[in-house]
């Protein structure tokens, strides 16, 4: 059984995702968990602190996710590297939507929070380090720099198939993480 934090950040994910910042409430995590008024501020006395509750779930889900992805220290195929990166948009976009719509929502909010800011980054180091090592498996130079900006380049393609609403197009995703690797590569 779920324990009932678990239960209302999971409610406030999808309610960042469905209301943004300005409809996130305690009230309204209350009804999307479907939990009596008041249940939420029980848990989480402040805002922040649902935000926290939020952004600590997302962390531990998307851990989840990458679990099988293998850890690679020797040679890496590009069009391996690249299926794997097509592989995580995908699910970022479609299966993964309410996630990647809150962690956007919170990602603005801490450009006005430091302390958000700091725990996003920290979070966030899993994805950098794993993107590192598999684009220095793959033969980049310099794999930390190359590394960072294919992120930012993968963050823009997610963005950009988040707000077109006209569903993912498998081989114009495919192409474009070949570019966007091919990029990094060279």
């Amino acid at each position: 059984m779920t324990d009932r934090r678990t239960v209302i950040a999971d409610a406030a994910i999808t309610t960042l995702a469905r209301a943004g910042m300005r409809g996130f409430t305690h009230r309204a995590v209350d009804r999307v968990a479907g939990l009596p008024e008041g249940s939420t501020s029980y848990y989480f006395r402040t805002r922040e602190a649902l935000m926290f509750a939020a952004l600590a779930r997302m962390a531990e889900l998307d851990a989840r996710d990458v679990a099988d992805v293998p850890a690679h220290s020797g040679e890496l195929d590009a069009r391996a590297l690249s299926d794997l990166l097509a592989a995580v948009v995908r699910a970022w976009v479609t299966e993964g939507r309410e996630r990647t719509l809150a962690r956007y929502e919170l990602t603005l909010e801490s450009t006005r929070r430091p302390d958000l800011r700091a725990k996003m980054i920290e979070y966030g180091s899993m994805f950098r380090e794993m993107a590192e090592k598999n684009i220095a498996a793959a033969g980049a130079t310099e794999p930390e720099r190359r590394s960072r900006t294919l992120l930012a380049h993968l963050d823009g393609l997610v963005l950009h198939e988040l707000t077109r609403g006209d569903g993912i197009e498998e081989s114009a995703l495919q192409a474009a993480c070949r570019d966007l690797l091919a990029m990094a590569l060279t």
